[in-house]
């Protein structure tokens, strides 16, 4: 974003900001009930109209499916809920969070919102699902909110009961090709999945790059395969200098597609992606400062999890995770967003004396009052913060880091937050 440097409007400030308190702590078909169901809290069941009993609020996402697997958000939630109660609940409540293994289906998802209709949750928190036109109408019947889906569905950015805590992949996808146009890119090629979703991919990215001339290159790929090595070949070309490939096909998929890249012996093209298709666990499985990641730019919703502010995170999955969660996984730090978001909406309603149910955390959220847990710029869903679009309305972040490997790490590329609004709108960059 060559433009806005040095513009006090492209940057954001990730450190050094003012913080609220965080968390305590610093199917295949319907009928196969998926729902891998665990609650954190024991007593009577939940109440979301009277204030008596638990309070309960719901995650999902799919696990035992292959590469859409984010067993990490439902895990956390769980550790969240244990350790709010630990520390005596929330605001004289215990929390009771369940979740659901959507099993990556659509009748899977149905599932799951139903359940969580059924539990009378007062929202639904993070949660990965592709079948937002699926769940999204059981959860709108019921008026139950979703905060901080991880953004697969363009529902979860139309929805007026959905509050997405990140950008989804078009900011992402928007942000990567700012972020080789800053890098001197004089091409680019696209990988991506070929699917409608991919087709959009390349409508945002074509708005980054087009304002700086650089000719794009669209390549689909299958969601899976073992050899990506026509893919890549496609999209290196001749390899020469001021090449540049950027991918959004997940994590599993990227590494397959990074080892063809290695076979090729490319040394001019320069390699990107988004956080989600790459990760620290993908650098680290690939060979670190010495595989084919190393220097690569990375564009990401949140700052990298190297980051002192992800501390309360860490915290709770030390203390309270029996299993391996991965703090640098982006559902992971969506689901975290997600309860922050939550636990300073309850904070307040809880002050001013109003009961802690889905109407009044949707009419707080609706009512333009700024929500800041300081891992993003303060997000606000009234009506007149929305994103004007007609298909994503709701996509009120705009904003995403800069990120880049260094010495095997993910690492800051430069400070802050950068907004890509102007691409999601189609507009023209600032002077």
């Amino acid at each position: 974003m060559t433009s806005r440097r040095g513009s006090s409007q492209a940057m954001h400030p990730i450190a050094g900001r003012r913080r609220r308190r965080p968390i305590a702590a610093a199917a295949t078909a319907a009928a196969l009930l998926p729902t891998l169901f665990s609650a954190s809290a024991c007593g009577g069941p939940a109440d979301a109209a009277t204030g008596s009993g638990d309070l309960t609020v719901m995650t999902w996402a799919p696990a035992g499916t292959g590469s859409a697997d984010r067993p990490g958000m439902t895990d956390l939630a769980d550790a969240i809920g244990r350790d709010i109660n630990v520390k005596g609940g929330l605001h004289g409540r215990r929390l009771r969070v369940i979740t659901c293994n959507e099993h990556n289906t659509s009748d899977g998802a149905k599932a799951c919102a139903q359940q969580a209709v059924d539990a009378k949750a007062v929202a639904v928190l993070g949660s990965y699902s592709q079948y937002g036109d699926d769940f999204m109408p059981v959860l709108e019947r019921a008026g139950i909110p979703l905060i901080g889906g991880y953004g697969l569905s363009q529902l979860e950015f139309s929805s007026p009961l959905s509050y997405p805590v990140g950008g989804g992949m078009p900011a992402l996808i928007g942000g990567s090709g700012r972020q080789l146009v800053e890098a001197g890119c004089k091409a680019v090629s696209l990988i991506r999945p070929d699917t409608p979703a991919g087709d959009n991919l390349l409508g945002y990215l074509g708005s980054a790059l087009k304002p700086a001339g650089i000719k794009l290159l669209d390549v689909k790929a299958p969601e899976k395969s073992n050899d990506y090595t026509p893919v890549i070949r496609k999209a290196i070309g001749g390899d020469q200098p001021g090449n540049c490939v950027t991918s959004a096909l997940g994590a599993e998929p990227t590494g397959n597609l990074l080892d063809a890249f290695r076979r090729t012996g490319a040394k001019n093209t320069r390699i990107a992606s988004v956080i989600g298709s790459v990760q620290q666990s993908v650098v680290d499985s690939t060979g670190g400062d010495s595989g084919p990641l190393a220097g690569a730019f990375v564009t990401g919703w949140y700052p990298p999890e190297s980051a002192k502010i992800w501390d309360g995170l860490r915290a709770v999955i030390r203390a309270q995770a029996g299993r391996h969660i991965d703090a640098a996984d982006p559902g992971v730090q969506t689901t975290w967003v997600a309860f922050e978001v939550f636990r300073q909406v309850s904070d307040r309603l809880a002050a001013a004396g109003r009961q802690i149910s889905s109407k009044t955390i949707t009419a707080l959220l609706d009512g333009g009052e700024q929500i800041d847990v300081g891992l993003t710029p303060p997000l606000n869903w009234a009506t007149t913060n929305m994103l004007p679009s007609t298909e994503s309305p709701r996509l009120v972040n705009t904003w995403v880091t800069y990120q880049e490997v260094k010495s095997g790490q993910l690492t800051l590329q430069r400070p802050g937050f950068v907004d890509v609004r102007w691409v999601l709108t189609g507009g023209k960059p600032p002077a």
